[in-house]
């Protein structure tokens, strides 16, 4: 099988390789498409290895087709069209998934397009379930195919036009909350709104922090999602309401940062961050298992929609790093076999 493997010097280039053997607990899967994420691009930096025995290669998401069953798996069949978080390798023809991580993808979705979701929704609903209920998110996960009330939530996306981002908005405002967000330049706060968020904030231009106390009247939000890190540490505890939440999901710009633990007290705010990767496996399976009874259905009956900002063949991995790099891509880059 053709994959692109990653290079002494940190880029990626196209390598044949035996085709991989599912062991006990795995299918084998023929990939349509595997989406591209910033992990990938700290993988090529040595700083986000794979989990050990993973592929050495990147590929965090994947869909396709089964090609064949390891030992032990049950419920799933060859030739099953799914999806696939993975602990790495989606940057091939073919990829290794534990069944436990397999969504089923209906003949009503795209399967190229359903690439484009699992790293998304694992993220976001483990995040979002994990939030202690201090009168906040944990009312938002509703059941599989309601349709809840508003909550009266609101919550900041940072990073609207990214592919966490761009499912987020479409999630949270499904499940009932008021989204506000931030993005860069007219054109995405403008396709952002699109999406559902009921305010975009231009971080261009704009300062977030008074225009969250403006549209919240001075009162802040109750969630924060935030994949920036440490350059927007202080200002994210800023704009929370009382008994509001920080959800820390990425560290584009920095890993350290100050915090006056004052508001923290006072305001009884938390702050919560995880790695999706870095999690035993146990635990991606129980978050798989709760994104397929709760979250997948709003998927596959067209409310949450995959947002591909570009599909490219595979050898053009490095081209799809860059759009990502150069803040370029609006939701999700795939990359096709």
């Amino acid at each position: 099988m053709r994959a692109m493997v990653i290079t002494e010097d940190g880029t990626l280039t196209p390598d044949d390789l035996p085709e991989p053997v599912p062991g006990a607990g795995e299918v084998l899967i023929e990939v349509a498409a595997a989406g591209v994420n910033r992990a990938d691009l700290l993988q090529l930096k040595g700083l986000h290895p794979p989990p050990e025995g993973a592929a050495t290669w990147p590929g965090l998401e994947a869909s396709g087709t089964i090609r064949s069953l390891g030992p032990g798996v049950s419920g799933w069949s060859v030739g099953d069209r799914v999806t696939a978080l993975l602990d790495g390798g989606g940057y091939a023809e073919l990829a290794l998934a534990r069944a436990e991580n397999l969504l089923p993808v209906p003949e009503a979705l795209d399967l190229v397009e359903a690439a484009a979701f699992p790293e998304a929704l694992g993220t976001l609903w483990s995040n979002l379930a994990a939030v202690p209920d201090l009168d906040g998110p944990a009312a938002l996960i509703g059941a599989a195919g309601e349709e809840p009330p508003a909550t009266g939530r609101t919550i900041l996306v940072h990073g609207g036009s990214g592919g966490v981002g761009s499912i987020a908005i479409q999630l949270c405002t499904t499940l009932g909350a008021r989204v506000l967000t931030t993005a860069g330049g007219p054109e995405r706060t403008a396709r952002c709104l699109d999406l559902g968020a009921v305010a975009a904030i231009d971080h261009r231009s704009e300062d977030f922090v008074e225009r969250v106390r403006e549209l919240t009247d001075g009162r802040g939000v109750d969630v924060v999602l935030d994949p920036i890190g440490a350059a927007y540490l202080e200002k994210n505890i800023s704009v929370l309401a009382a008994h509001g939440h920080l959800v820390v999901i990425g560290m584009q710009k920095g890993t350290k940062g100050t915090l006056n633990l004052a508001p923290m007290l006072y305001r009884w705010l938390s702050l919560h961050g995880t790695a999706l990767r870095a999690r035993p496996q146990p635990e991606k399976a129980a978050i798989m298992a709760d994104v397929r009874r709760r979250a997948w259905p709003l998927v596959t009956r067209g409310t949450v929609q995959a947002v591909v900002h570009e599909r490219l063949p595979l050898t053009e991995a490095m081209a799809a790093h860059r759009l990502l790099a150069d803040g370029v891509a609006f939701g999700k880059v795939l990359l096709l076999p």
